[in-house]
């Protein structure tokens, strides 16, 4: 995983190799990937995710990712972030002509070119909005941070000068999901980057729970499964990755 400025965005290279089953979690942020495959090439949205997923082996032997701030997302992809909460869309329905000259111009880039000719052409959509779509994405990523944080919505929205109402507009617009949803899933990504063998009420402390019975709760709510049958491997069925179906 590497970051990508000033955009912000990170990038990430996946192969066949990788991905035998793959868990792909619950993401508050949009991801724009690059995928080949034996079906030919593509580009392709995944809209913030609120669930996790379990991937079987792909198709596709090569996948880059570029994963998106949340304040700088709408402006990049040209879409409200509510019409693409839990969806995979073609980069073509949302861009038209431009993905196409995109997609031809990486067809034939190694991977760390695509993931530079991806974050770029992001970057000129970004740069291209006002100067109040900016106070508007520097606002939201400013609440991202907080909330990231272990911050409660009302503590956050005083800190940042805006009513509670008017933040939650703004993620709605913006990362398509609540504040408080935006926490969960957040915590709950974190509890997965966490040491596997750390028992679950420390987990639950570091990671901004209330107490274990709450990680419990909300990581069942997105991982499908409880954390005790996750760390144990006992997952859900696989099925076939979304954008393989585009």
């Amino acid at each position: 995983m590497r970051t990508l400025a000033p955009l912000n965005a990170s990038a990430e290279v996946l192969t066949g190799a990788d991905r035998g089953v793959h868990v792909r979690g619950p993401d508050t942020a949009a991801v724009l990937a690059f995928r080949s495959g034996a079906d030919g090439t593509g580009l392709v949205v995944l809209g913030p995710r609120t669930q996790a997923s379990y991937l079987a082996p792909a198709d596709a032997p090569r996948c880059v990712t570029v994963r998106l701030r949340p304040g700088r997302a709408k402006a990049a992809l040209g879409v409200t972030m509510s019409d693409l909460v839990d969806r995979v869309v073609s980069l073509r329905d949302l861009w038209g002509a431009p993905a196409d000259a995109l997609l031809n111009r990486l067809a034939a880039r190694d991977d760390t070119e695509v993931a530079h000719g991806l974050a770029g052409a992001l970057e000129e959509r970004v740069r291209a909005g006002s100067a109040a779509d900016t106070a508007r994405a520097d606002l939201v990523d400013a609440a991202a941070g907080l909330l990231t944080g272990a911050g409660r919505v009302p503590e956050v929205a005083r800190e940042l000068g805006v009513s509670e109402r008017h933040l939650r507009n703004l993620f709605h617009d913006a990362v398509g999901l609540s504040p408080k949803r935006y926490a969960r899933i957040h915590r709950v990504r974190s509890v997965l980057a966490a040491a596997r063998e750390e028992p679950w009420a420390e987990l639950a402390a570091e990671t901004g729970f209330y107490d274990q019975s709450h990680l419990s709760a909300d990581f069942r709510t997105v991982m499908g499964v409880p954390p005790g049958a996750f760390r144990a491997g006992r997952l859900p069925a696989p099925v076939r990755c979304a954008w393989s179906l585009l």
